[in-house]
């Protein structure tokens, strides 16, 4: 079986597992720029995807001020192509991390690339809770934070959770692009030790891999979001 693996993926064996440019280094580095880009990127929409559902016009705490800046922030930055954004906000990622390359650096533009996404995602799980509920929560006096907890999140945790795949499975994509800025990943060692090297083996194996990413996380999603679905 090695010797197969060998005579077919000539190229794959070549990169070697570990080193700078090994599988294991490139599988590392997508990974941990997906989970951090996440957990940040995530936050940060879904403190603006609550924002525009309370402060809209039929939210919970209707302003139109506020309601106007989220908004406005949301679209601009998810107006801008990735691959600009990583170029455009270099000077403000190096202020931040103390460098413009790498996998550090890269945290950076994916996490400001992936929450105004994720802000809209939120915006429309939150919309579909049933209006009944909040009105009864708010007429028993309910406090704001209990009303954001306790019936916006508790109810839309199934929409959350489906919105929060897409917006994983988008991330995993996102981080093929940050290789311009030598974040490395998969996604580079598909197109920079594959692709522009002519080596389909390598860039097989690279798309393969990400495939598998991928599917982990739909199915994983899917099945949390039908275990929390109470409806």
């Amino acid at each position: 079986m090695s010797t197969w693996f060998a005579e077919t993926f000539p190229n794959v064996v070549y990169q070697g597992w570990t080193g700078d440019t090994g599988w294991w280094t490139a599988i590392f580095q997508t990974l941990f720029m997906t989970f951090w880009s996440a957990v940040f990127g995530g936050l940060l929409g879904l403190v603006f995807g609550v924002g525009l559902v309370v402060t809209a016009p039929r939210g919970i705490t209707p302003n139109k001020t506020l309601f106007w800046i989220f908004d406005k922030v949301v679209s601009v930055f998810r107006a801008v192509p990735f691959i600009i954004l990583l170029a455009f906000i270099a000077p403000f990622t190096k202020l931040i991390v103390g460098t413009q390359i790498g996998v550090n650096a890269a945290l950076v533009p994916l996490s400001l690339g992936v929450f105004p996404f994720y802000a809209r995602q939120i915006q429309v799980a939150l919309s579909e809770v049933d209006a009944g509920i909040i009105e009864a929560a708010q007429s028993i006096g309910a406090s704001f934070s209990q009303i954001i907890f306790g019936v916006y999140i508790k109810e839309g945790r199934s929409e959350i959770i489906r919105v929060s795949t897409v917006t994983l499975i988008s991330l995993i994509g996102l981080t093929a692009m940050a290789g311009a800025i030598g974040a490395g990943g998969l996604g580079n060692m598909a197109v920079a030790y594959g692709y522009n090297r002519f080596a389909n083996d390598t860039t097989l194996v690279a798309t393969i891999l990400v495939l598998i990413m991928v599917l982990i996380v739909q199915v994983t999603g899917d099945w949390l979001a039908k275990k929390y679905n109470h409806k």
